[in-house]
Parts: structure tokens; C-alpha cells; sequence
């Protein structure tokens, strides 16, 4: 018996224009300083306020990748997915501002179309997907297609 709690919609439950937010996050230091380890990517304008204070910016900005898995996982939190995801298929994505340390971020996800896959168990459910800030600028934009599992019958 497994132990795992399906919360998601399955392929079936979804339709093309359902809307779902996610609950905010705000970014902070140390996850920059998390994400530079994790990734390796110890770049300046990320890991160094004197050099970023004098960057086009003015200060630190939180890594594109970082700001997307942050994204990514506030879209799972929304709980719509969570048990009946099986894959992450393709992730378009276009970084329009920059987040700062303290700016609170969160996702906008719309179903844009749905296409079955019967042999794999499910279908594929593309989502528009916007990440916004505090001020509900749009920092990134892009889509998202997730494999989702069918109803069990």
C-alpha cells in the first residue's frame, strides 16, 4: 500500500482556461547563497553586494533559475498537481525583470490545451505560466508542460 496522498487533478479534471495562483514566497539570501552552491554559479551580480551595488542594478539579483525552481515548486505547493504529475515534459521560459533579495514572488497558471497520451497513462496539460512580484510585475513568463496521470479506472 503506498503512502502517498494524491491532492492533484487528474488528466480527466483538467480543461482548457482553469486558472490557478499560488501563494507567495519571498526570496531571500540565503537561498542566492543556497543556489550558488548548489549550482556552482557564484557569479557577482548574485553573490557580491559591493560589485552588484554597482552593477545597471544596484544590487543583488537573485538567479533567473533560482526565481524558475522557486516558481516551479509554489506551483506544486498549489497542490493541483501533487500525486498525479508523472513528468516534467517541456519549459519555455523568458526572464523580463529582475528579483531582488525581499521580493516576494508568486505564479499565475492558466491551462492553454491538453493532449492525451494513452499509452504513457495520461496526457499532456500545458500551462501559461507567469511569476510576479510583490508589486505584480511579471519578472518571468513562459509555459509549462506537464505529463499528468489518467483516473485510475
Amino acid at each position: 500500500m503506498s503512502n502517498t496522498i494524491k491532492t492533484g487533478r487528474y488528466f480527466e479534471e483538467f480543461s482548457v482556461g482553469d486558472k490557478v495562483i499560488s501563494v507567495g514566497r519571498t526570496i531571500t539570501e540565503t537561498d542566492i547563497v543556497q543556489y550558488a552552491a548548489l549550482s556552482g554559479d557564484y557569479d557577482q551580480i548574485h553573490t557580491d553586494a559591493e560589485f552588484a551595488s554597482n552593477s545597471f542594478y544596484g544590487q543583488r539579483v537573485a538567479h533567473g533559475m533560482l526565481v524558475l525552481s522557486i516558481a516551479i515548486g509554489l506551483a506544486v505547493r498549489t497542490g493541483f498537481i501533487e500525486g498525479t504529475a508523472i513528468a516534467l515534459r517541456n519549459l519555455d521560459c523568458k526572464f523580463s525583470a529582475p528579483t531582488f533579495i525581499g521580493d516576494t514572488i508568486h505564479t499565475e497558471m492558466e491551462v492553454t490545451s491538453l493532449r492525451p497520451f494513452p499509452r504513457l497513462g495520461g496526457g499532456a496539460v500545458e500551462l501559461d505560466v507567469k511569476v510576479l512580484n510583490h508589486d505584480d510585475k511579471i519578472v518571468s513568463r513562459g509555459s509549462l508542460n506537464v505529463l499528468i496521470a489518467n483516473k485510475p479506472s
